[in-house]
């Protein structure tokens, strides 16, 4: 069973497509974080929610399960124009 359930998440979009962008996008970042560690730069956010996955992207869903991640109205607009 996948957890998050898929159908609560997408709740928090407005579709399909926008929550995979979103989730690829703070997948990428909880990624680029966990690789810049070590290096003590501190140029992302750490992930917002307190996970038992290992999986960037799992973190990420997670994250906007929660609403400690959410689509910015005005850049998704600008987008699509």
């Amino acid at each position: 069973m996948i957890e998050p359930p898929i159908g609560r998440v997408l709740e928090r979009t407005n579709s399909r497509f926008g929550l995979v962008v979103l989730a690829a996008r703070r997948a990428r970042q909880i990624n680029a974080y966990f690789n810049e560690l070590g290096e003590g730069l501190g140029g992302y956010v750490p992930p917002q929610v307190h996970s038992l996955s290992r999986q960037p992207l799992s973190i990420a869903l997670e994250e906007i399960d929660e609403g400690k991640v959410t689509v910015d109205r005005d850049i998704e607009e600008i987008e699509e124009a």
